[in-house]
Formats: C-alpha cells, structure tokens, sequence
C-alpha cells in the first residue's frame, strides 16, 4: 500500500488564512469611510493615468497603507464569487506656508486656516485579464487636519477575481503628491474548503492527492466514473515560459505513476474538468523534496558556446554560484580562484562570459550549490589540448604601489620567495625572475586586485633530470655494447664439427640457442633484444573556420593520440608557431614528418575548398608569415603537382560537410577518407608502412569514432551547421589546367 506523502493544502500566498470568509448580498461596488471622514464613489469605472509626482500647495491628503480583505459576492446562496476588498489608509501631507512678516503674538495655538481637506483616491487593479480603475472622493474636516497625523481609512467593496489569480493593486491621489502604493496578493484556488463549498465553479474540480511507493510517486485523483478531465504535467520556469512536458483527456478515478528520476523542483501538475470556462488548478508539489533537487544537479549540463562564454543549462532555476579552479594534471582537487576572482551567481539557460584575458586548458569552471561542487567541466581543455604542467601565479594588490605573488599548490598558495618545501618554494626564484621578465602568461587581471599568471615548468623540470637522464643512457649504452661483446665472442670460439663420409647428418638443437649441422653451428635466432617499433608520426593540417571548428579538430587530434600515433598540430604548439611564424613552422614539421616516414593528413574544410578555388584559378600560391591556411597549402601543392604525394599523405573531410567531388583533383591523388563513417579504412591507412605491434588501429577505431560523432553533433547543434546527415556544397574546385 503506498504510504501518504503529503495532502494539497491552500496557498495563499501573501493571503490571510481563509478560516470563514464574510458575504457580500451587494452587486454594486460600494464604499465608506472610518469615523469623522465622508467619502463618495464615483459612478462607473475611471481611466488610469497616474500622471506626474506635483508639489503640495499646502497640506494634502495622501494614502499611506494599503490593506486587503478576501471576501464573497453572492447573488445568490449557493452562487459567489471571490472579491478583494481594498482598505486605504490615509494621512495629511505638507504644512501651511507662513508669510514673510509673521509675527508671533503669543504662544497660544492657532485655528487652522481652512475649513477641511478634500481629495480623490483612485484605485487601480489588475488581474489578467480584468483591468479596473475606481475612484473615492474623501473629505476631512477641519479638527482632524493636523500635518503629519493619520486622520482615518477609506473602505471598497469589492474587486471581483479569479480563483488562484495574481492581483495587483496601485493607490494615488489626482493630482499625485507622491509615489503611489501597489500590492501584490495570490488568490486562493478551490483547494481552500471555504471557497471550494461557497463557488460552483469548483464542485466538479477533480481533487488530487501525492503518494510514494518505493521509487515511484503516485498521482491519485479522486472524480467520479463518468466524469472528464485534463492533466497537464509541466515545468514552471522562472526564467521563460513553461514547458509543457505530458498532456492526456481522462475520465473517472486515476492512478498516474512517476519515475523518482522525473522529479525536478519546477514539476508543476495543473487539473480542471473538460467543460466550458472551466476552473483549472495548478501546484507544485516537489520544490521542496531533496529527491527532486538532486535530480536537477543531475540533468543541468556545463556548456562551452565560444571561447570565454559558457551557459548552464538546467528545467529549473538555480540557485548557486560559478567560480573559475586551476586543474593541476596530478589529478588532485581543482582549487578555486577566490580571491582574487570573486563568484557569480548563476542565471541558467542563459550565456555568461568570464573576462579572462587568455584562456588555458587548466582553468576549470565550477558550480557550487547545498555549500559543495554540484558541477566542474574543464571546457577549454578540448580545444587547447590536455593539462599542461604549469604553475599558477597570483599575483595580490596589498597596497597603491604594492603586490604580492604567491604560487598555488595543493596544500594553498604558498608565497615567493619561500623557505618552504614545495616545488614551487624550490624554484621561487626562477618562477619570479620569469614573472618579472613577462616569461609566464597572463590570463586574468584586474585593476583593483590583482591578475593570475601561468608559468611553464618544463624547463625546470629538463634541467633537473638532463643528468639522470644522461646517467641512464649511458649505463644502457654500456650494457647494450658488453652484451654485443659478450655474443661475438661466443660466437668466435664455435668451430666446425667434421663429418665423416657416409655418416648421416644430424641435427640437433642444443639448450644454449645453436643449431648443430653437417656445416658446424649456426645461430638460430637473434637472442639480442630488439628496440621497441616507434610510433609513426602525423601532421594534421586544417583550416581555421572559427573556435567551434577548431574545437572539433582538437578533439580529432585528441583521439588519434590516443592511437600508436605521434599527433602534431598547430593548436597544439601555438606558442612555437607565434614564435617562428606560420610559414616556417608549417615546413619544417612536414620536412620533419615526411623524413621520419611519417604521414601528412589534409582536413579539407567547406574554406580550404573555397580557398583552393581561388588558387588554382590564378596559378599562384602567395603565403603571408601568419597565414595558417596559405602556408600550409604552399607546402604541400608542389607535392601533388608533381606526384610526389603517393604514401605520404591523406585527406579527410567530416561526415556531412563536404561532397568527395568538391575536393580539388590534384588533391585527390591521395587517399580521401570521411570521418567518422570510413574511420577503419582512414585508420588502416594511416598504420601502412609501420611495423607490426599490439596496438594496431582496430583496438580503439570504436572509441575513437564514438569521440568524433559526439565532438561532431555538439558543434553542429551550437554553430547550426548541417548534421551528419546533410550535406553542405561550396562549389566545385577546378584543377590546373
């Protein structure tokens, strides 16, 4: 049997509890005043123009508080309607103005020097879709005029409304002395017992109770067999409109069961009886439920929309807060950038930029809700690579010319110089000198607290190992050349047996490894081990169409490293490339990559084509310093001109964006292959020519496909490129003629 959860209670909101609200038998709107004050209402309705803030000619009378009172409206006995009733509070402004010559005669107090005050009152209310404006004329008389004091209340009867509306209610005088008062008040819906028994409307309101049983939640509405109903499952969200997520025509006594992993706070169940102008009553009743929070850390999703604007999508709102951590590659806890960087609250489904001045694959963002990591995504480490083995610097603003520095590590942020025992502490005064020198990379900075540096420590590293390293490589050297030593004269002290004539020859295979015959010993197999085959060598090239597309080629260089393959791009090495240019790096690494009898792969791209396009109409290849894409086509063209390309390079294009014929002809001299549908053919291609080993293509040619369609569907669901499915035309390249 499942166990009652909770019961659907009344909601007020800012409401009085409705205990036994009073009848109204009127069905015109009426008013009337506190003790010693006249009022009037005006006949009809009033147009709403509060107009402009004007200055008291003397004293006036101004509300000061607004009250509200549910009440009933009822023609008839069994026949009401819910009515607000608006009480104003109101008080004289402003003072009589003194002439210049007054003279004090003598401290007894004066009589005041008009008769009574007089105002006009408007009351505006809104509640969708009635729009109303009443005015009340209000009069004081002389004795209760006395500035500054309260002098009484004017009562209306009444502002009908809907059940479980919104009202809003504005209070001013014409003219206006000052700013108007406004109130807002959630009626109650048929859920309240006084209001469901006195309005007809909600007799035939299907009632709805929430259960448990187990993981499941139970929907139970309590109506008659024969009566129709609609359900409405939604989300309730703060910001945007809902989103309706399950909708079905019943009839008679439900049970409507729920998965424990469909709650969410914002899971709001709306229920009304199929008939005209019918009552419809919405409650959420999971906002509260741990169940429901916890699934909703669990669906929201960290996204990288370009470099530096992130979003957190999410049903429903959150309430938590985003700071930037440093990610150090020994996989330990990712520490928070506070200070200097201070935490941003987070707007969900909303995007949101970090001013940095440069971003690093180890600058982690992390959502903190409930006081712990909800969420971390390292998003700029798809583009730029993995973890880099840099140290953060924090640099601290202490004072108007002064800063400190200190270096994060695990155990905190130690300062520099240190006498402590860390690494950082142990090199603190190369790590300064390069942060004088502008050697470290600046990635955050601010005018009033300070700025975040990345400093590499490769070559700190280098120099503290070139001697072991060295150590090691001649003791290997020296064991290499003895065991060499050691098998030659072996084998120099091994003469020929003889053999008699007529004797059978014999063959026998001794335990030491050799082979006895009729011509002596011979060596069966080498017994010198052998080096291990190195990996082969690949240089992507590719054309730059915009950060998501290099995203998307970071992540295919990202799973081919995972291969027996030695990756080398230029998103890889741009500090190297900003160095030496583009045009210089380009040729050296293909120099490089083709003597290593390594393979040069071509990402053709819908730009690379159009650019081609261009070149080969022309006859001409004019490549700038910084042109990635001119400089990278300069070296390798006169490759396929000349039909040198055969075995040293392939050409890729993504499933969907590319036609095979759009690749220009020299090109197609080389292998083509699309990625990821002819993955195991491009793999295969890529492995010729090295010699066998355990980690042949076929192994991960699954892990890498599945890395590439899911790098492949987020770029084209974030850029609105065509999917996998389509395909997208540029145009035809033409081929020299």
């Amino acid at each position: 049997m499942p166990v009652s959860w909770f019961l659907l209670s009344l909601a007020l909101g800012r409401s009085p509890v409705v205990v036994s609200l009073e009848r109204l038998l009127e069905t015109q709107d009426t008013a009337r005043c506190s003790l010693g004050l006249s009022c009037h209402l005006w006949d009809g309705d009033v147009l709403c123009l509060p107009g402009s803030i004007e200055s008291a000619p003397g004293p006036v009378l101004v509300p000061t508080r607004l009250q509200t009172e549910l009440v009933l409206r009822c023609p008839q006995e069994t026949d009401c309607a819910l009515c607000v009733r608006v009480v104003v509070h109101l008080a004289v402004h402003g003072h009589w103005e003194e002439p210049e010559e007054a003279v004090k005669v003598d401290s007894e107090p004066q009589e005041p020097r008009n008769g009574s005050l007089q105002a006009q009152v408007v009351l505006s209310f809104q509640a969708y879709p009635t729009a109303r404006c009443a005015l009340l004329e209000v009069q004081v008389p002389a004795v209760l005029v006395q500035p500054g004091q309260s002098v009484g209340s004017a009562v209306f009867d009444c502002f009908e409304a809907g059940l479980g509306a919104e009202v809003r209610i504005w209070s001013y005088t014409q003219p206006r002395y000052q700013k108007e008062l406004n109130l807002t008040q959630q009626l109650p819906d048929c859920r309240g017992h006084e209001v469901r028994d006195s309005i007809q409307s909600c007799w035939a309101l299907p009632w709805l109770n929430v259960s448990a049983d187990g993981d499941n939640v139970l929907l139970v509405l309590d109506v008659s067999e024969d009566q129709d109903f609609g359900l409405l499952l939604y989300w309730d969200r703060v910001q945007g409109p809902l989103k309706s997520l399950w909708y079905k025509n019943l009839t008679g006594p439900q049970t409507i069961t729920l998965n424990h992993t469909d709650l969410v706070p914002c899971l709001c169940i709306q229920v009304w009886p199929l008939e005209p102008d019918s009552v419809r009553t919405s409650f959420c009743p999971f906002r509260k439920d741990p169940r429901a929070h916890r699934n909703l850390w669990h669906i929201a999703k960290l996204q990288l929309l370009s470099p530096g604007i992130w979003q957190l999508t999410a049903p429903c709102s959150l309430l938590a807060k985003v700071v930037l951590c440093w990610q150090a590659p020994d996989q330990g806890p990712c520490q928070p950038l506070v200070p200097p960087m201070l935490p941003e609250n987070v707007t969900v489904n909303k995007s949101q930029e970090f001013p940095l001045v440069r971003q690093h694959p180890n600058l982690c963002v992390q959502v903190r809700g409930w006081e712990k990591v909800q969420l971390q995504e390292c998003l700029w480490a798809d583009s730029l690579g993995p973890l880099r083995d840099d140290v953060l610097l924090v640099e601290m603003k202490t004072g108007l010319n002064n800063t400190s520095v200190c270096a994060l590590e695990p155990s905190g942020c130690t300062p520099l110089p240190s006498v402590a025992s860390t690494r950082a502490a142990r090199l603190g005064e190369q790590l300064l000198q390069d942060f004088r020198s502008r050697q470290c990379m600046q990635l955050w900075s601010d005018d009033n607290l300070g700025a975040l540096w990345a400093c590499p420590m490769d070559k700190y590293m280098h120099k503290r190992w070139v001697l072991v390293w060295l150590t090691c490589l001649l003791l290997a050297a020296a064991l290499f050349f003895f065991f060499l030593l050691k098998k030659g004269r072996t084998k120099g002290e091994c003469s020929p047996v003889p053999v008699s004539q007529g004797q059978p020859q014999r063959a026998t295979l001794g335990s030491n490894g050799w082979r006895e015959g009729r011509s002596g010993l011979t060596l069966t197999g080498s017994t010198i081990p052998t080096a291990a085959p190195r990996a082969r060598t690949a240089l992507l090239l590719h054309s730059a169409d915009g950060a998501g597309y290099e995203r998307l080629v970071g992540a295919l260089a990202s799973a081919l490293s995972q291969m027996p393959l030695r990756v080398v791009v230029d998103l890889w090495s741009r500090r190297e490339l900003s160095a030496h240019g583009a045009l210089a790096w380009f040729h050296g690494q293909r120099r490089r990559t083709l003597q290593e009898d390594g393979v040069v792969i071509l990402l053709f791209s819908p730009a690379a084509v159009a650019q081609c396009h261009l070149w080969l109409q022309h006859q001409t290849v004019e490549a700038g310093p910084h042109d990635a894409l001119s400089a990278w086509l300069s070296c390798v063209l006169p490759d396929f001109l000349q039909g040198r390309a055969a075995g040293r390079y392939l050409g890729v294009y993504f499933d969907g964006l590319l036609h095979p014929d759009t690749v220009p002809a020299p090109f197609r001299a080389a292998p083509l292959f699309s990625l990821p549908s002819q993955l195991p053919g491009f793999l295969d291609a890529l492995q010729r020519g090295c010699s066998p080993c355990p980690g042949r293509p076929g192994d991960g040619a699954e892990r890498v496909a599945q890395a590439l369609r899911a790098a492949l569907d987020s770029w084209t669901s974030l850029s609105g490129a065509p999917g996998r499915g389509e395909e997208r035309d540029p145009g035809p390249c033409p081929a020299l003629e």
